[in-house]
């Protein structure tokens, strides 16, 4: 059993909790993520890891409410625990491989949208822990849902953060602020990082593409089961079939076909979806039989 150390109320529909998992703890990076269990009947669901302490053997996580599974998981507290907590799963974010030196020299940008400012967080402190400083744009509907303000102020070398509706900072969306950057404050970056819902990754990809920039998107919104087998992850990147949990979850994203992603998606949700997408992709469709219902 994994013991809950923390549970808190980020924002609506959104909680944060630290985890006692020792073993993950030690050897988790940025990027990667874990599989919690509730109980032995309970749903696999695929949350990033959002920061650790290998001193404490702590992981914390952030996790949204989307459905039944995650609603039961939000109400547990301080004191109770997960039946598994299994990882670090997926590859780790490119740039812990390189060299520091060398990535001091580069400037980059990342960009956050809504719940995906809990993988952006882990990259950036990272990299601020390494001599690092990064600018960081955060992006959320209003001021309400906006979430780990401070802890990003705190290892971010310039902090943006915008709202749709402007209530908090600025108003307009997160390439609103991308633009801004680059056109008239000049800013120059060697590459940009951007996670967040689906459809915000895309319109920054096809900003970034127009300014040249190369740009690193986090497929983890797509994953259903982590393990490559459902075949819910399943995306095309140039011309090659991946699969998110298992070859990414960060790939580049001028490669990504994001609307065959999307639509792939909202397919999925249903039975007769899944069974449609097994007939079209054939052995693509997933890693191995996994009882997704594609088989029918």
């Amino acid at each position: 059993m994994y013991q809950i150390l923390k549970a808190r109320k980020l924002a609506d529909k959104i909680y944060l909790m630290d985890v006692k998992a020792e073993r993950v703890a030690k050897s988790c990076q940025p990027g990667q993520f874990i599989i919690a269990k509730m109980d032995e009947k309970g749903e696999r669901i695929p949350l990033t890891i959002c920061d650790y302490n290998r001193e404490e053997g702590t992981v914390t996580i952030v996790l949204q409410i989307v459905g039944a599974s995650t609603e039961k998981m939000a109400t547990l507290q301080a004191g109770d625990s997960f039946r598994d907590f299994t990882g670090p799963l997926g590859c780790a974010s490119e740039f812990v491989n390189e060299d520091i030196e060398e990535l001091k020299n580069k400037k980059m940008l990342f960009v956050a949208g809504g719940v995906g400012t809990a993988p952006v967080y882990p990259q950036v402190k990272w990299l601020h822990e390494h001599g690092v400083d990064v600018d960081v744009i955060i992006g959320a509907k209003n001021k309400d849902l906006l979430i780990l303000e401070d802890e990003m102020r705190a290892v971010a070398g310039n902090l943006y953060v915008t709202t749709d509706d402007g209530s908090y900072e600025r108003k307009g969306m997160v390439t609103d602020v991308i633009k801004d950057l680059v056109n008239n404050q000049g800013k120059k970056y060697d590459v940009c990082v951007a996670i967040g819902p689906m459809i915000m990754m895309k319109f920054v990809c096809i900003l970034t593409k127009e300014l040249g920039l190369p740009t690193i998107v986090s497929l983890n919104p797509i994953m259903v089961d982590g393990t490559g087998m459902c075949g819910a992850c399943r995306v095309t990147v140039g011309n090659e079939v991946k699969f998110a949990c298992v070859d990414g979850p960060e790939f580049d994203g001028h490669l990504v076909n994001f609307d065959e992603a999307m639509k792939r998606q909202q397919m999925y949700k249903t039975e007769e979806g899944r069974a449609i997408l097994k007939l079209r992709e054939g052995d693509t469709h997933h890693h191995g039989g996994c009882g997704c219902g594609g088989d029918k």
